[in-house]
């Protein structure tokens, strides 16, 4: 039997998984069926895409194979619930050995291939300020233009807010900002913090709004960057500072109010109390805090968000369940005073970046490569479900530091 033939392998697979949420088409043309009306179909490429799959089985080795374009989906979607959701059988030392046998009869012998060159692995100690500028570089990376894709205008990179009435995302961002406003009583002359200022459309939105001054820090050079051009144009250098700098960078200064947002995502669950004290620290007794990020719903405790997002996405980034945010916040001083839940108007905003994101796909791949390009489009549909599913949630704690 030649060794390019995957008959054996099909047989095999067949019988280990007699149920099949999905089917799998082969590089011979090829198929095992779904045994399930509406399932997606996965379409290997290449040998070395089922190398990729038996190297590291699952989420990674799935993701590396489709980043390399050797894999691909009729349905992202669908192929996101099977990984999500499927539970392959327990196989026996049979099974095994016949699914082994089968993929070297279809492959062939082969090295192990190695990792998409977008791919990336930390090392050292999690959340040292150090690794968290490379891990917040790697993801912006990807550069200004990039995300200019599918972000509106207001270059806001979190959760909109549609129940207000809003039609466009560009108003929903803009609502959401006065939201957060609103909510931490910004009064002119303040002194404000936005840590995780991202390209600075919440310090714009607070000074030029709200009259008060803005200090916003990011760990990303091309946010800074694009950041300072966007305040000089609205007129604000006098009143927004855009800083290449860490939440740990800051022990000299003190603010009327912090916001924020989408940042604490990224702190991790190594350093989520230190973070939560670091911003007790810089308001005086009745300052306000307003945290929006979002929050693990199911399972709670995972040690991260997947091999794919790890290397990937979003490295060393780990959704908390609300409750340890809570904790954090309660063991550092703060008092809560509001939480409000967005899951659906999250799952409403990649919708938006997800329609924005295809309609220019080609200048995505020109801008950050064809690896990149596919990491997203995965990566943008694998958030929605997060929302729409019930993994994930987003919320909006409003705390403050009680008087002496």
């Amino acid at each position: 039997m030649a060794l390019s033939d995957t008959t054996l392998l099909r047989e095999q697979l067949q019988r280990a998984l007699p149920r099949r949420p999905f089917a799998i088409s082969f590089w011979d043309g090829t198929t095992v069926p779904a045994t399930e009306p509406h399932a997606p179909t996965f379409s290997l490429r290449s040998p070395v895409a089922l190398a990729h799959c038996l190297r590291a089985p699952g989420e990674l080795g799935l993701g590396r194979a489709f980043v390399l374009g050797l894999l691909d989906a009729d349905s992202i979607e669908g192929a996101l619930g099977v990984v999500d959701t499927f539970a392959p059988p327990k196989l026996t030392p049979r099974e095994i050995a016949g699914l082994a046998l089968g993929a070297l009869r279809a492959c062939g012998i082969q090295r192990w291939p190695r990792p998409p060159a977008s791919e990336l692995r930390l090392k050292g100690e999690r959340h040292t300020i150090g690794r968290d500028r490379q891990a917040v570089g790697y993801h912006y990376d990807a550069g200004n233009e990039f995300f200019q894709l599918f972000l509106d205008p207001t270059m806001t990179y979190s959760c909109a807010y549609f129940r207000n009435g809003a039609e466009t995302l560009q108003d929903a961002q803009r609502a959401k900002l006065d939201l957060v406003c609103a909510k931490l009583g910004l009064r002119a002359g303040e002194r404000v913090l936005d840590v995780g200022c991202g390209w600075g459309s919440f310090a714009i939105h607070a000074a030029s709004t709200y009259g008060v001054t803005v200090l916003g820090v990011t760990l990303s050079q091309e946010q800074v960057n694009l950041g300072r051009e966007r305040v000089a144009a609205a007129g604000l250098s006098d009143r927004v500072e855009l800083r290449l700098a860490d939440y740990r960078e800051l022990d000299s200064e003190r603010f009327d109010a912090i916001s924020s947002i989408g940042m604490v995502e990224h702190v991790g669950r190594e350093r989520i109390d230190l973070y939560m004290r670091t911003l007790f620290g810089l308001l005086p007794a009745g300052g306000r805090l307003l945290n929006h990020g979002i929050a693990r719903l199911e399972p709670q405790y995972a040690a991260d968000e997947g091999p794919f997002s790890e290397r990937f996405v979003f490295p060393d980034g780990v959704p908390l369940p609300l409750s340890r945010i809570e904790l954090a916040l309660e063991r550092a001083g703060f008092a809560t005073r509001h939480v409000e839940g967005f899951p659906e108007d999250y799952a409403r905003t990649l919708t938006y970046w997800i329609e924005s994101f295809e309609r220019r796909y080609d200048e995505a791949v020109r801008l950050a490569g064809a690896e990149r390009a596919r990491v997203w489009r995965v990566y943008l549909r694998a958030a929605r479900a997060g929302f729409t599913t019930g993994w994930a949630s987003v919320y909006q704690v409003m705390a403050t530091r009680p008087a002496a």
